[in-house]
């Protein structure tokens, strides 16, 4: 099965899911940044793995969305966004400004993004076509444009269906991207699959970005740990009220370990998310606190930490935790002068998260 993509955003997963595709000979072409297009133009995409570095040159990128449509010489059957939460919207109106200038019938979309709400914000803006919604873990490195390096060599890939309007684009994608090499899965619940991989994603992210501090230093600290648990017992409860499951994603027993989380005394809890986050992630810095630290006035806690508060405002559930952190991570993208007074400040932000 070869389907023509579109992959919109060439960061970390947008370059995996590409370069894979291009090597199992796939229609590949990117709609990137001009830094991308150009590093692409000039030697190729390079895809560094545990068997080595591989020069990927069968594809095409264009240096925006209305490019990549003038462009195509056959229609597109999938579109696969990548692009951080925070840039959904934009990217969406630049689809639909494309599709309006060219004519051009809209793709299947699909989402292989962080956080949750990427979905519902797709299906809005581009009606009647299949919208499905993906999970990656793979751990992925980007040392300059148009290059990628495979951390660990799990491939992974959760997928879902959020919308259907073409019975047969769901088991094609699948089929696209497993002969790409992913151990592809199909789960039911859409949802549940997104909101397994926000728990995954929320944990230490903003803690880190607030406090200035690598998982090892912050997982050290009780108090923290006692904070991260706080916030993901806030999520499943949002969950569980929703009617949202927690699902075994990638190896990880989500479904059995939300009782556990939900109901275990946190000192039980703790002696794992060391283990886990602060001594498997040790000094490497999560997503929110590269942004924060790069200026950026966008950050995706609206769609992690932010999302439990929306959806708890919805059910009924109160989310003080995820508020305060999602609030604090806020207001330090808007005033970057206040960071300083939080670096470290583990009693401060204990304080202004501490439920009731």
């Amino acid at each position: 099965m070869t389907l023509n993509t579109l992959i919109i955003g060439a960061g970390a997963i947008g370059s995996l899911i590409g370069a894979k595709l291009a090597l199992s000979n796939h229609l590949v072409t990117f709609a990137a940044r001009p830094s991308f297009v150009d590093a692409v133009r000039s030697r190729g995409l390079l895809f560094m793995d545990e068997s080595g570095v591989h020069t990927v040159r069968n594809i095409r990128a264009v240096a925006g969305i209305e490019q990549a449509f003038a462009r195509a010489e056959t229609a597109f059957d999938l579109a696969i966004l990548t692009v951080k939460s925070y840039d959904t919207a934009a990217a969406l109106d630049e689809l639909r400004a494309a599709l309006a200038e060219t004519g051009a019938p809209a793709p299947a979309m699909l989402s292989v993004q962080n956080g949750v709400g990427n979905e519902e914000a797709i299906a809005a803006a581009i009606p009647n076509v299949t919208v499905i919604a993906g999970s990656i873990t793979t751990p992925v490195t980007v040392p300059e444009p148009a290059a990628i390096r495979v951390e660990k060599p799990r491939y992974g890939l959760g997928l879902g269906l959020w919308r259907a309007t073409a019975a047969d684009v769901f088991p094609a994608a699948q089929q696209l991207l497993g002969d790409a090499g992913f151990a592809v899965k199909a789960y039911a619940s859409a949802a549940g699959m997104k909101w397994t991989k926000l728990l995954m994603n929320m944990l230490g992210n903003a803690t880190c970005a607030i406090l200035d501090e690598p998982p090892q230093a912050v997982f050290a600290d009780s108090r923290m740990v006692d904070l991260e648990i706080a916030a993901w017992r806030e999520a499943l409860a949002v969950m569980r009220q929703a009617g949202i499951p927690a699902v075994d994603l990638d190896g990880y027993p989500f479904s059995k370990l939300a009782g556990l989380i939900r109901l275990a005394p946190s000192f039980a809890i703790r002696p794992v998310l060391r283990s886990q986050i602060g001594g498997a992630r040790g000094g490497k810095m999560p997503s929110l606190h590269i942004d924060l630290a790069g200026g950026k006035q966008k950050n995706e806690v609206l769609w992690l930490n932010g999302a439990v508060v929306r959806r708890g405002e919805i059910e009924g559930v109160a989310t003080p935790v995820n508020r305060a952190l999602t609030d604090t991570l806020i207001d330090l993208a808007a005033h970057p002068e206040r960071r300083a007074a939080w670096a470290g400040a583990h009693q401060r932000l204990a304080a202004a998260a501490r439920p009731g």
